[in-house]
């Protein structure tokens, strides 16, 4: 199948890079060299940004936030602050990871309005023509572009946006079938954009969860910590989230073969 989880090498460089600058920051933080623990910390915040910048862009096209009154950095200037002081209680590089995530997420939700699972859109997603499908689409796209609106100056090659692919939806043996059906039918382009509608369509507890499983790498128990949530309501959300990016690609593409 071609089209495969196009994020797993970002996240694996990531990994990388967070494992390296851990080693360094603890050894940095304990000769007291705070000028050469932040210039080691920066390593990390570029990955942070787009996060950063995924959670504003949505809250942008859904109408909550205007374009340029946050930027990435007004949230994760704080961390070269925080990261310091908190260093000595960070025992690895997973706890770093985990550590630098909940306090940005924090930040963000201290800033921005709680956005609503849109329920009249999912709850009549059935209804909708494959007209109706395409202007929505065609005018998310035009709002946001799908892209990270507010980064223009991380756009390195490094960096790259987040793709979704079929496999952050569909993860049974026995849908591989419906799978093949679907990337034969659409392409890569034509996935990754609908995923991107729906995401920013959710509500914003399920929309970062399934963007901290999905695009970051982050196991279920540490989103829930992350996230500040039981485990159980994690696990509910990604399987909800799951649940109707599958039902939409039925109803949207699949819909004369079913």
């Amino acid at each position: 199948m071609n089209n495969v989880l196009s994020n797993q090498d970002g996240q694996t460089n990531f990994k990388r890079v967070i494992q390296k600058t851990y080693t360094n920051l603890a050894v940095l933080k304990k000769s007291k060299d705070v000028e050469k623990f932040n210039q080691e910390l920066l390593n990390i915040l570029p990955f942070v940004n787009k996060y950063v910048a995924n959670r504003l862009n949505a809250a942008i096209i859904n109408g909550k936030l205007n374009k340029g009154m946050y930027s990435p950095n007004d949230f994760t200037d704080q961390l070269f602050i925080e990261v310091y002081e908190h260093m000595d209680e960070i025992s690895n590089e997973s706890d770093l990871y985990s550590y630098i995530f909940k306090r940005v997420n924090e930040l963000l939700e201290d800033s921005l309005v709680e956005e609503e699972f849109d329920h009249v859109f999912f709850d009549t997603i059935e209804t909708y023509s494959q007209p109706e499908w395409d202007t929505m689409e065609e005018t998310y796209t035009t709002d946001g572009d799908g892209d990270f609106v507010m980064v223009e100056e991380l756009e390195d090659s490094n960096y790259t946006n987040p793709e979704y692919t079929l496999n952050h939806v569909f993860i049974d043996d026995d849908e591989k079938e419906l799978m093949a059906k679907l990337d034969a039918k659409l392409g890569k382009e034509s996935i990754d954009r609908h995923i991107q509608f729906l995401v920013h369509k959710m509500g914003t507890s399920m929309r970062s969860v399934f963007q901290l499983y999905t695009q970051q790498g982050f196991t279920l128990a540490e989103i829930a910590t992350i996230r500040k949530m039981r485990l159980d309501e994690v696990e509910e959300l990604l399987s909800k989230a799951r649940k109707i990016l599958k039902d939409s690609f039925a109803k949207r593409f699949l819909i004369e073969s079913n």
